[in-house]
Order: C-alpha cells, then sequence, then structure tokens
C-alpha cells in the first residue's frame, strides 16, 4: 500500500503514547482516522488536537469486548464507507513473578494484549476481504515477544502470543487476500504511559486480591517507568509504521541491542541450550 491519501485508518489505544502518534501520522498523510480508546476523556483531548471532525473520529472502545469491536468496525465503515488500515495497537502491562500474578492479572493482559488483537481481526479482516481493496494491518506486540525478561512473564507471554498470531494472519491472507498486508510492530522501551496501564485497569479485574502488590511487581513496574522515562518518542515507531506499509514489510524491529538480544534467544533455541538473561543497553 502505497498512496494513503483520502484512505482511512484505525487506531486502537489511539488516546496516547504509540497509537496516538500513528494516528497523528496517518491524519498528516490526508487519511482519514478513526480513534479508538477505553479512556473517554484523554481520547476527547487527543481527538481535538487534530481539529478536523470531518477526517477524524473518535469512539470510546474496550477492545476486550468483542462486541464493542464489532460496534467500532460498523462505525468506521458507516462513517467513511472503507477501512484500508486497522492497527490493533492497545496494550497494558503488569509486573511480579509469575507465580506472584494474579488469575486477574493474566486475565486483563491476554483479554487486551491478545483477544485485543484477535477481535480486531475478526471484525475488520472480513470487511475488508470482501471490500477487494488493498489494505493493512498493524499489530502492536514489543520486543518482549521476541525476547523474555523475569518478572515481566504476563507480559511477555501475551506479547509472544499477540507475534504468533501476527505471523499465522499474514500467512493467511498471503494465500487468501494477498491485497491486504500485515506488519507486526516490535517497539522497544517507548516514551508511553505503558507503565501506569492499571489506571484504565477494569473493575471485573480489580476485585480484592485481583491486583498483586508484591516487592516484585513494584520494582519491575518501576523500572519499566523509569526505562521508557528516558525512552526513544512514539513518532519514531509511527514513522516505522508507515514505512513498513509501503514496504509490505512483516517484522517492524528495532536496529539495536534489542535485535542483539532477539538474537542471542534465537541461538540458544538453536544450540538447545538453557535462556539466560541478555542486558539490553
Amino acid at each position: 500500500m502505497i498512496e494513503f491519501d483520502n484512505k482511512v485508518a484505525v487506531v486502537t489505544g489511539a488516546a496516547s503514547g504509540i497509537g496516538l502518534a500513528m494516528a497523528k501520522a496517518f491524519y498528516h498523510q490526508g487519511m482519514r482516522v478513526v480513534m479508538a480508546d477505553i479512556e473517554r476523556q484523554a481520547l476527547t483531548e487527543a481527538s481535538a488536537c487534530l481539529n478536523d471532525p470531518t477526517r477524524v473520529l473518535a469512539v470510546v472502545t474496550d477492545v476486550s469486548d468483542p462486541k464493542a469491536v464489532d460496534a467500532l468496525a460498523d462505525t468506521a465503515f458507516e462513517s467513511f464507507g472503507s477501512v484500508h488500515v486497522v492497527c490493533n495497537n492497545a496494550g497494558v502491562f503488569v509486573g511480579g513473578a509469575s507465580w506472584e500474578c494474579s488469575d486477574a492479572d493474566y486475565r486483563w493482559l491476554i483479554d487486551v494484549n491478545v483477544m485485543g488483537i484477535a477481535n480486531g481481526i475478526r471484525s475488520f479482516v472480513p470487511r475488508m476481504i470482501a471490500a477487494g481493496e488493498e489494505g493493512h494491518i498493524v499489530n502492536t506486540a514489543s520486543m518482549a515477544a521476541m525476547t523474555t525478561m523475569p518478572f515481566s512473564s504476563v507480559y511477555c507471554m501475551s506479547k509472544a502470543a499477540a507475534l504468533s498470531l501476527s505471523e499465522c494472519l499474514f500467512k493467511e491472507l498471503e494465500a487468501l487476500a494477498p491485497q491486504l498486508g500485515v506488519s507486526v510492530l516490535c517497539p522497544e522501551l517507548i516514551n508511553t504511559s505503558l507503565a501506569s496501564a492499571q489506571r484504565n485497569r477494569p473493575d471485573q479485574y480489580s476485585r480484592q486480591g485481583d491486583l498483586t502488590d508484591t516487592e516484585m511487581s513494584k520494582m519491575t513496574e518501576q523500572a519499566i517507568s523509569e526505562g521508557i522515562a528516558s525512552g526513544i518518542e512514539p513518532s519514531v515507531m509511527a514513522e516505522r509504521v508507515l514505512q513498513g506499509i509501503k514496504a509490505k514489510k512483516f517484522y517492524l524491529l528495532p536496529q539495536d541491542g534489542w535485535k542483539k538480544a532477539a538474537m542471542i534467544r534465537q541461538d540458544e533455541i538453536r544450540q538447545e541450550a538453557n535462556p539466560t538473561f541478555t542486558y539490553v543497553e
């Protein structure tokens, strides 16, 4: 997909971070943009900064709810007639040892980080195939999908699932609907609000005993918060996505120590060696 002008993009997790950066990038490419997020006030403010109600539509959406994502697709197609780019970008994080994290921690991250993508695929891809137009799906995973880190097991697991789902989708569309490209975005440390994802944690994952509050969870979430505070600006990811769509490139990866860490992990698998912790500078 080379031309963006007057095409339609849908971005989830669009109220901040990478999602907002992608929405802005698509808008400046001449696209009409549907911005979706669970955080109503932040979404309202984010969409208002583009200041063009004829080309920007904000839809409050919980991506873990398949009916909500169906409604998002309905709104996008009814409002703009078609959809050409879908960015399944919404994501959340919790830290802590794998045995300390609660059932609710696991379910929340799977429901958002994995099922959020699956719901986007099921709601949009059949309509995009039926339309027969050139288009692209971008799923946000993480370098945590290609590496593993202690005390981030639930996040790594969910992002590895997002990567596998994306790879399968690529092969399926290549065989059945080659006009639709697929990319998986695997960000490194990006200056976003991921570390404070608990602010949007729904009530069904926040009952008594659901919130993990241990030394390891606090340590991990503090380390992530400090790391992303000095991380790369989200606009770099938006440009990576634009170029990936144009080139119909699947893996959108950093070219730094994170990629080296992923290569080390692959070597360990090939050699059947025990996994090691690789420090990324």
